[in-house]
């Protein structure tokens, strides 16, 4: 029923108010007494709530409703309002079709497998504890929420001489940014500001093909950057002052080489299939990259490591362990800005960073289960290091390689890199070969 993002999927077909009663009643009578309630701009998100925190009252837990804001605002506030766990409704970058649930623990990490197994498990067999009329859970409204947020934005950072920044909502809950960026002193211009859970802008999903509008006002306003985020906006994406999108590792390794203390020995966490790019970043301040599995939650359960200074996945999550373990798209956008303010143009900046060609695709097959496990025995045998923590992850020193099976699809992922084109196209081959073997 869980992904590592929760529960997501098409409304009225995956994601119904039977499936969210269903998880209130679970987390309610897995001994979560006061619970945080929360949604995105999608209308279905008003009827999921309704549902959801019926079933937190019916089994006894009292309901905290902050109505629509971001994610990172709603995970943030569990802790401050004495709360047991949040309940985000969102399907974050998913288009509007869908919806999810995705929980939170007081420390702003999402829930973990045990956790999720265990409200699942309830769900399953309809296990729930409910209560007598006089039992019943209370239910409040509570505002301040994104006040609070702001002011912990504009305490994380110091800005002394404002830019001039485009903030693209992409019509959902990440407001919030540029509001604490005006604050902040920044000169700020919104695209996609109403929010609309049919997201008329743009998909919700930032991504290179779908920022051009981004790109397009940044360069022609003369703003100095632009972010965007998704639709619940725990995801940030960047434009540079030349209007040119930001690569995703690009952005991972700037964000990692800063947080990082020179030479204090820090860590920091980033997922089996992050750059070359990200561990020359680090390095190059004396620091070093450990890799999780795929997914923020395994990110920021790494991120509890006392050396670990930073986390982040290209997909856009960034965590900053002393702030919160919640991927917070509005902190990581005022952290950029305060990177620009002080180190100068953020396309001088990506220019520090030194890239390496990478190649990926996606080879369908039958049974992907199979072909994994044929794929780490024929891998074992030809290789020395070889990392199975999320797939098969191949160190061939000078480049490596990744296969791994989709987590929704009947596909095995590859993705090969090396710091030169040629070795990277070897790598590239070596590995679809290995898929190709396996399948056959």
């Amino acid at each position: 029923m869980f992904g590592t993002s929760g529960v997501r999927g098409t409304v009225g077909d995956d994601v119904t108010a039977e499936l969210a009663l269903s998880i209130g009643r679970a987390v309610g009578s897995d001994g979560y007494e006061r619970v945080v309630v929360g949604r995105d701009v999608r209308e279905s998100g008003a009827l999921l709530c309704d549902a959801l925190t019926a079933g937190l009252r019916e089994c006894g837990t009292d309901v905290l409703e902050v109505g629509v804001a971001s994610t990172p605002t709603i995970a943030r506030s569990i802790e401050p309002l004495e709360a047991d766990a949040g309940v985000v409704i969102t399907a974050s970058h998913n288009p509007a079709t869908d919806n999810g649930v995705k929980l939170w623990t007081p420390s702003g990490k999402a829930f973990g497998p045990k956790r999720r197994e265990s409200i699942a498990r309830r769900v399953e067999t309809a296990d729930y504890d409910l209560q007598p009329w006089d039992g019943l859970g209370w239910r409040r409204r509570e505002s301040g929420v994104l006040d609070r947020h702001v002011r912990s934005l504009r305490k994380a950072v110091s800005i002394d001489d404002p830019p001039s920044v485009v903030v693209d909502v992409g019509n959902g809950a990440g407001g919030i940014t540029a509001r604490a960026l005006s604050e902040l002193g920044c000169d700020v211009r919104t695209l996609n500001g109403q929010e609309d859970g049919a997201f008329p802008g743009r998909p919700s999903e930032p991504t290179r093909e779908t920022l051009g509008t981004l790109a397009a006002v940044v360069a022609n306003t003369g703003a100095d950057l632009g972010v965007a985020h998704d639709g619940d906006a725990d995801r940030m994406m960047a434009v540079d002052d030349t209007g040119t999108f930001v690569p995703k590792d690009v952005l991972l390794a700037l964000f990692a080489r800063e947080a990082a203390r020179e030479g204090e020995g820090d860590r920091v966490a980033a997922p089996v299939d992050t750059s070359l790019a990200v561990d020359d970043a680090v390095a190059s301040v004396g620091a070093s990259l450990v890799r999780t599995r795929v997914g923020d939650v395994y990110v920021a359960e790494r991120a509890t490591d006392d050396d670990v200074v930073f986390g982040g996945e290209p997909s856009g999550a960034w965590i900053w362990p002393s702030e919160t373990l919640c991927p917070d798209g509005p902190l990581a956008a005022c952290k950029l800005v305060e990177r620009v303010a002080e180190r100068g143009p953020l396309s001088e900046l990506v220019d520090t960073v030194e890239t390496y060609p990478i190649r990926r695709t996606s080879i369908e097959v039958a049974d992907k289960d199979t072909v994994m496990d044929r794929v780490r025995e024929r891998v074992a045998d030809r290789y020395d290091e070889v990392d199975g923590l999320d797939g098969v992850r191949v160190d061939a020193g000078d480049g490596w390689f990744l296969l791994r099976a989709s987590g929704t699809e009947p596909l095995v992922r590859v993705t090969a890199e090396a710091r030169e084109g040629d070795r990277a196209d070897e790598l590239y081959e070596e590995a679809t070969g290995v898929v190709d073997t396996a399948r056959s």
